[in-house]
């Protein structure tokens, strides 16, 4: 574990095993590139980032893991875009993918394996999110993976809601000379949604377990109703695939979500998210979860690489 200086601002680089993790855990609690060294010396990055040139706009970065808290995704009240109701029938702000992947979290452990930060609400995000509790993300870093787990718990009098998730920038192709429809992606779905401009549920494409990467009909999927845990995606036919496993649970709750999103035919990266439940939750109620007075829940993700 080592301090390293980065565009005006101090990372914390982790060494495991054969692998490299760097974090500015004060700026949203994201991971901000993982890269492996493979057994003939050389690197490949397995969680992306990108050449920047300014820290400005942190949160907007298209890399790392985004923290979506406490709701993934576009929040609709009544056909409006980034407001959200709450128990009480009050209308709220609240932006896209939530208010921790640009807000400011304290470093409450750091160690050889990992770190804890907790979220340090400013004005917008008690505008938007207005109750006592604290929301703690806590990285594991392993020789070939890492696993992250939000704790939300609760200091007040009312229930929480959330619906939660990261929103993994992957590098793909990573084996020079491939295409993304080099690539395969397994995902144990039974149903697949879409959000539509009002921000209901509606039927998704048929898609089959598996897929190529370069399937158009991938991009902004939500796939629930999930039969198994793991979602596997690679070359085929090639070594070096990367798991993405929601939960300890052999089978993750009906209503969890992966969503698989990139930018354009020719970004240089591919997004697999672990979600808590499908976009605009406290309007559908899909996926909404609720955290009782004097109780801490938990939701959990990890990736790996063979």
């Amino acid at each position: 574990m080592e301090k390293i200086p980065y565009l005006g601002q101090t990372l914390t680089r982790w060494r495991v095993g054969p692998s490299t993790f760097l974090a500015l855990p004060e700026k949203g609690a994201r991971l901000m590139n993982w890269n492996v060294v493979l057994g003939d010396g050389s690197l490949r990055d397995v969680v992306h980032w990108p050449e920047i040139s300014s820290l400005e706009n942190f949160d907007k970065v298209r890399g790392g893991n985004p923290i979506l808290f406490p709701f993934n995704g576009r929040c609709f009240d009544g056909g409006e875009i980034h407001f959200w109701r709450d128990a009480r029938g009050v209308r709220r702000p609240m932006p896209m993918h939530g208010i921790a992947r640009q807000g400011e979290f304290k470093l409450v452990r750091t160690d050889p394996n990992g770190f804890a930060a907790q979220f340090v609400p400013g004005d917008e995000a008690r505008a938007c999110y207005p109750y006592d509790y604290e929301f703690t993300v806590t990285y594991r870093f392993e020789p070939l993976g890492f696993a992250c787990e939000f704790a939300l718990s609760n200091l007040g009098r009312e229930p929480l809601p959330w619906s939660a998730g990261q929103h993994i920038y992957f590098t793909l192709p990573w084996s020079e000379g491939t295409a993304r429809s080099d690539y395969m992606i397994r995902i144990p779905a039974a149903k697949r949604l879409r959000q539509d401009p009002a921000g209901r549920l509606v039927p998704g494409p048929a898609l089959g377990v598996e897929e190529r990467l370069s399937n158009p009909a991938l991009i902004d999927t939500l796939h629930t109703a999930l039969t198994g845990r793991d979602v596997v995606f690679g070359e085929k036919g090639r070594a070096g695939d990367v798991t993405v496993r929601l939960g300890a649970a052999e089978t993750p709750p009906p209503e969890a979500a992966v969503v698989t999103w990139t930018a354009a035919e020719d970004s240089p990266f591919y997004c697999v998210e672990p979600w808590m439940g499908p976009p605009n939750a406290p309007e559908t109620k899909v996926g909404l979860h609720w955290v009782q007075p004097n109780e801490t829940a938990t939701f959990s993700a990890s990736v790996s690489v063979k």
